[in-house]
């Protein structure tokens, strides 16, 4: 899918974001795409034909000065956005996943996925998740996973529901994108090591989150969250220069143009900095690698709305542009 000319307007923030795109039936290629929707070749443009995004990364710090100066001449040829293909801006070594990180989407959840056998009032569960935030956030607990670089796909492209996924679910999140390599950094060096910021829908099953089975071992976030597909990614990355504040930023999640998720980053326990510092005390962050930092309110399992088939998410937050994705289900034989 390519963007609509009609919403290259105000794409992003910045005078460029950094993208993976292809022509119809070519090779994708990484590239520069200015507010205007126009886009810069990077691998003429830089005299490497090998060059990925992540290659970019790589060299972060050496190479965002020729970038801004690319971006910047309007005497290179460009080409317009809306002959293209969009894929996810890059492909990670690591994806770092942030659970339970915004108030009142924990809540929600802690309600949603009430045991068997509990019959407690709901405003008595609340309160105790309530407690169980305000707890976290005083002995400074984040949540870290692992997800698979497998389950990224475009920003634009559909999304299979498997069909044993019984209550596949989003879960629109800012992604920092990682810059510089990063191990046992503090929180007050973290952000130095972001390159920039995408969109990521996290997709995930309710239905296998847990394992019912092994309560003793909890959750199942191989099931329930790496299908291929499931990340939705992009569309492209903004440089950190460009956000100057990623812990005020609106995230909106529509389906079906209704609106389901709309809250700041500012409901966040942990913010950016310290899901980074925190990710980084135990692995080493390398360039590409993506820091997903968590969803707030309004999931389908907030709503009693599950995806099916046919569905279209609309994702968007400030300055990182919009994402939209369609499910279908899986063909079966």
């Amino acid at each position: 899918m390519s963007v609509k000319p009609e919403a290259a307007s105000a794409l992003f923030a910045g005078p460029f974001a950094l993208a993976t795109l292809s022509a119809p039936e070519g090779p994708a290629f990484p590239a520069i795409v200015t507010p205007d929707a126009q886009v810069l070749a990077l691998r003429p443009a830089l005299d490497d034909p090998g060059l990925t995004v992540r290659g970019l990364l790589d060299q972060w710090d050496a190479v965002l000065p020729r970038l801004t100066a690319l971006a910047e001449d309007d005497t290179l040829a460009r080409t317009p956005l809306a002959d293209l293909h969009v894929h996810a801006p890059v492909e990670p070594r690591q994806v770092f996943q942030s659970g339970a990180n915004y108030r009142q989407h924990v809540i929600d959840l802690h309600v949603a996925h009430r045991a068997p056998g509990d019959e407690r009032p709901e405003a008595e569960r609340r309160a105790e998740a309530a407690e169980i935030m305000d707890r976290r956030a005083a002995e400074d607990l984040p949540y870290v996973f692992i997800g698979l670089p497998s389950a990224i796909t475009g920003p634009y492209d559909d999304v299979v529901l498997p069909d044993w996924a019984e209550k596949p679910d989003w879960e629109l999140e800012l992604t920092a994108v990682i810059g510089r390599p990063a191990h046992r950094v503090s929180v007050e060096q973290a952000l130095a090591h972001v390159a920039g910021y995408t969109i990521a829908n996290d997709l995930t099953d309710r239905a296998t989150v847990f394992r019912r089975d092994m309560p003793q071992i909890g959750t199942d976030w191989l099931r329930s969250k790496n299908a291929p597909g499931f990340t939705p990614l992009g569309p492209w990355i903004v440089p950190a220069t460009s956000i100057a504040h990623p812990d005020d930023l609106r995230l909106t999640l529509k389906l079906n143009g209704e609106t389901m998720q709309d809250e700041s980053t500012k409901d966040m326990i942990f913010n950016v900095a310290r899901m980074v510092s925190y990710a980084s005390q135990t692995a080493r962050l390398l360039p590409g690698d993506l820091v997903l930092t968590g969803s707030p309110a309004g999931n389908g399992m907030h709503w009693g709305r599950l995806l099916r088939d046919g569905d279209v998410m609309d994702g968007s937050i400030t300055g990182l542009g919009a994402q939209r994705t369609r499910c279908v289900t899986e063909a079966t034989s």
